[in-house]
């Protein structure tokens, strides 16, 4: 019986990613404008998110759980009727007229 609840040091490790990403989100400027952060502030929290993300990955690869966190999506059906595969109508290019197309016969 796997035991989904995380334990303190994985809970301490969320957190302090969260508190990391919401510094970096509340400190961000424009282009061109001078951060509020010194550089080596910065680093320092590139570092921490560094050193939380490669513990996070070793607990979950302690406990056999996957660390792939890109979302993923199932392959669309195809969809069958009795005379084959229906084609999106977005996947018929449309013919170019020509010019004996757009004559009128008199």
């Amino acid at each position: 019986m796997a035991d989904d609840t995380p334990n303190k040091e994985e809970r301490i490790l969320n957190v302090m990613r969260s508190i990391l990403i919401d510094v970096i989100k509340d400190t961000t400027t424009e282009p061109g404008l001078k951060h509020p952060l010194s550089d080596g502030t910065i680093d320092n929290i590139r570092h921490g998110l560094d050193l939380i993300t490669a513990r996070q990955k070793e607990l979950a690869d302690a406990q056999g759980q996957s660390w792939d966190l890109r979302p993923s999506y199932p392959p669309e059906p195809q969809q069958q009727t009795k005379d084959g595969v229906v084609v999106s109508i977005s996947s018929v290019k449309k013919k170019k007229p020509g010019k004996d197309d757009n004559k009128k016969e008199d």
